[in-house]
């Protein structure tokens, strides 16, 4: 077994988390929240949006006074099957889960449910939230906008965020279908990734000014935030390969993310003020549909298995042995590691065994040895 390869448990990693976020100012019933966003992010492979993500993104913005720990959640207007929230630059996972299950609760009653957010945060892995639907047996659907990073077809300056519109269908199978890419060939948090594991990108991911390729991946982080460089859109640079397509998806998820809500878009959301670091005031939209409002969930779930199973037995590629479908993978990576935990490489143990000295929590310390 390699460094890359050991695993903390996934009920030492929620606890310790839950127990540090109590700590830096979250309420526990939240942090129970944000820590199973988390976990989940994780169980299913998404791991550019898990446990990794807690220090840099939720607790040094806290520590910065941009993020508010306690979240003050307000609905400002609201109809039987419609609701704006502004979340006070709360936690977004907090602000995010309650509008998702408000959107729920009307689809329950009235067959569908839209929530539209203004004033969130960064609401981790974005499939979290349609999977409630799906729990339900429900249709769920979300986006949100972010601060920017792709630039449009033709541009080399970073104006949208990433912008994921994320979908969750029910199925007869033992997963759902789920969803959830960024509108950008790639996101900051899969350079994260690998500006940890030191590892080069692949080019066309990311342009500089002159719209060349950039592969560093801890030179691209810095000039992402410096506004030096950019994400191409799903489809690349240019019209030739579609990136026109991914240009505009973003777009859909940037005006669906703020008009309806009135809230902040674009360089809004850059995080930084006369040189000061601010809140990242993000938009999101939430959207639940009930199949039984349509059909019986079942005969929904059966034939949305029967689509999935014939894509995968269709004629495969040359070389290739298996056709998947959205949410495959994830289901497998959760049935490898279920059993296991969460996949830890050095930085990561370094930075958890940080936060045990920091939040007081030295008995934690024997789990995040190297």
């Amino acid at each position: 077994m390699t460094k890359e390869e050991r695993f903390i448990p996934f009920d030492v990693i929620e606890k310790f988390m839950i127990e540090v976020m109590v700590k830096a100012g979250i309420p526990e019933g939240d942090a129970k929240i944000v820590a199973d966003v988390l976990v989940k992010a994780d169980k299913l492979g998404f791991d550019s949006h898990g446990v990794n993500r807690l220090k840099p993104i939720y607790l040094d913005r806290i520590n910065d006074g941009i993020l508010n720990p306690v979240t003050n959640l307000e609905v400002v207007k609201e109809s039987p099957t419609t609701a704006v929230v502004d979340g006070h630059n709360g936690m977004g996972h907090v602000i995010s889960y309650k509008s998702m299950q408000m959107a729920i609760d009307k689809a329950k009653k009235y067959g569908m449910g839209m929530v539209a957010v203004r004033n969130s945060t960064h609401y981790g892995f974005a499939g979290y939230y349609p999977l409630m639907a799906t729990e339900q047996d429900m249709i769920g659907v979300t986006g949100t906008n972010a601060r920017p990073s792709i630039a449009p077809t033709f541009g080399v300056e970073n104006m949208l965020g990433t912008n994921p519109m994320t979908f969750g269908m029910p199925s007869d199978e033992d997963f759902p279908f789920l969803l959830d890419c960024a509108t950008s060939i790639t996101q900051r948090g899969k350079v994260e990734v690998y500006a940890r594991q030191g590892k080069e990108m692949p080019k066309g991911w990311v342009i500089d000014k002159n719209g060349e390729s950039k592969t560093n991946s801890v030179e691209v982080l810095e000039d992402l935030n410096a506004g030096r460089a950019a994400f191409t859109p799903l489809g690349g640079v240019g019209e030739e390969t579609g990136g026109y397509k991914g240009y505009g998806y973003a777009t859909v998820v940037e005006i669906l993310s703020s008009a309806l809500q009135q809230g902040a878009y674009l360089k809004m959301l850059m995080g930084i003020k006369d040189g000061k670091k601010v809140p990242y005031p993000l938009g999101h939209f939430f959207i639940a549909i009930d199949i039984n409002a349509f059909t019986e969930p079942a005969d929904f779930k059966k034939t949305t298995g029967n689509i999935l199973r014939e894509l995968r037995a269709s004629q495969k590629m040359p070389g290739e042995n298996r056709i998947y479908t959205a949410g495959e993978k994830e289901h497998d990576t959760w049935m490898y590691r279920k059993d296991k935990g969460v996949p830890f490489n050095d930085a990561l143990f370094e930075e958890f065994a940080g936060m045990c000295k920091t939040y007081g929590l030295e008995n934690y310390l024997p789990h995040f040895q190297k």
